[in-house]
């Protein structure tokens, strides 16, 4: 098994916040996810046997749920809101813009594993479209140009860090509301970040 020790121990700890083992297994996903930058084969396995449940049982829910990767993810995961709020505020120009700088399409993954791109349903941020998601971290109000220079600046930089709030200074444009409390947390791989399950990583902004 690949899960080491200080893996194995956060991922009882998470199970210990549950009164069945079972129910635990959203995130435990994350952890792996996290891990690996998908779900793979060995830590399907390693799931099963934390929680008492079949390997068919994991890989079910980890193939069924979207935001869960069957396959390895670039460090950057671009997730493009195309529903109705965000197409009326022209979001297909901002999946144009990161198609065009990227050259993937849905659900491919560069070769250098850098970016993957993904086109997503509502990600609970209309009054800010269009918006887009950076390894969950929700960015609000993108032009294409914008989009591009974000874009860009994921590419040279190489953040370990993605934080919402860095994302929204440097590139968002109108948001939903106003975030009233600054949050230096974020995320350093295509997982979203939970403080609680330990994928949350802070940053000095």
């Amino acid at each position: 098994m690949s899960w080491e020790k200080e893996l194995i121990d956060k991922a009882n700890e998470i199970i210990e916040l549950y009164p069945e083992k079972r129910s635990a297994l959203g995130p435990l996903l994350y952890l792996a996810q996290e891990k690996d930058g998908y779900i793979s084969n060995d830590s399907i396995i390693q799931i099963s046997n934390l929680v008492g449940i079949t390997e068919v049982q994991v890989k079910s829910v980890a193939s069924f749920y979207s935001m869960y990767k069957e396959e390895q993810t670039g460090k950057y995961l671009l997730s493009v809101c195309k529903s109705i709020s965000c197409e009326i505020n022209d979001s297909r120009s901002v999946i144009d813009s990161v198609k065009n700088f990227t050259g993937l399409e849905n659900y491919e993954t560069d070769n250098d594993k850098v970016f993957t791109f993904e086109e997503v349903e509502c990600i609970g941020a209309c009054g800010g479209a269009p918006a887009v998601q950076v390894n969950y971290e929700t960015v609000e109000g993108l032009t294409p140009e914008k989009s591009l220079q974000m874009c860009e600046w994921l590419k040279e930089e190489r953040p370990e860090l993605v934080v919402a709030d860095e994302l929204q200074e440097k590139f968002g444009g109108v948001k939903s509301f106003d975030w009233a409390i600054k949050d230096n947390t974020g995320s350093s791989y295509s997982v979203p970040g939970f403080q609680n399950i330990g994928t949350a990583k802070e940053k000095n902004l």
